[in-house]
């Protein structure tokens, strides 16, 4: 097993740390804010191990990219920072390859910047895991099933046997609803 790290910021982090958890290949999601090099301050993201033999930095970039609004510029940019952040030079300039590929997919420019990584502050342990401690909350019936029930739709292949069929199963109580 090869384990790399990637960080991705782009929305709540609740949100970016339930998709990422449903991936195969995904080892572990570190859930909080993340600094990049370059002096920019804080911002919600999570901090991905993955085994690269299971899942690519590309599918990971590519999910990010379409389960958040990363052509987007809205307001709270600073909160939450519409980024790849890099471990290495290589790292970097690979993502930054991907996202220039993945611009093809979305009408509009994309928004997203690849960050050399500089600091990590983990969330405190009452949010982390925050969707599978919380799923009837309000909060995520309304914003995080809709990305799961995206993700398995779009990106099926990756998501882990468990959750696809956790996943449908709550898409049919939100019908029947």
């Amino acid at each position: 097993m090869k384990i790399n790290r990637i960080g991705l910021g782009g929305g709540c982090h609740w949100c970016t740390e339930a998709v990422f958890q449903n991936l195969n290949g995904v080892v572990r999601v570190e859930q909080g804010w993340i600094s990049a090099l370059g002096a920019l301050e804080f911002s919600e993201a999570v901090l991905l191990h993955f085994d690269r033999e299971k899942i690519t930095a590309k599918d990971l970039i590519e999910v990010h990219l379409h389960t958040h609004k990363c052509t987007s510029n809205h307001s709270m940019r600073t909160k939450y920072r519409s980024a790849v952040y890099s471990f290495s030079l290589k790292q970097q300039m690979e993502s930054e390859q991907i996202l220039g590929l993945l611009q093809k997919e979305f009408e509009d420019k994309l928004i997203t910047r690849v960050y050399g990584f500089k600091d990590f502050k983990l969330s405190p342990e009452t949010y982390q895991n925050y969707y599978r401690k919380n799923r009837d909350k309000p909060f995520c019936k309304t914003y995080i099933d809709p990305k799961l029930q995206f993700l398995l739709r779009r990106f099926s292949k990756h998501v882990l046997e468990s959750a696809q069929t956790s996943i449908k199963r709550r898409e049919e109580q939100n019908i029947k609803k």
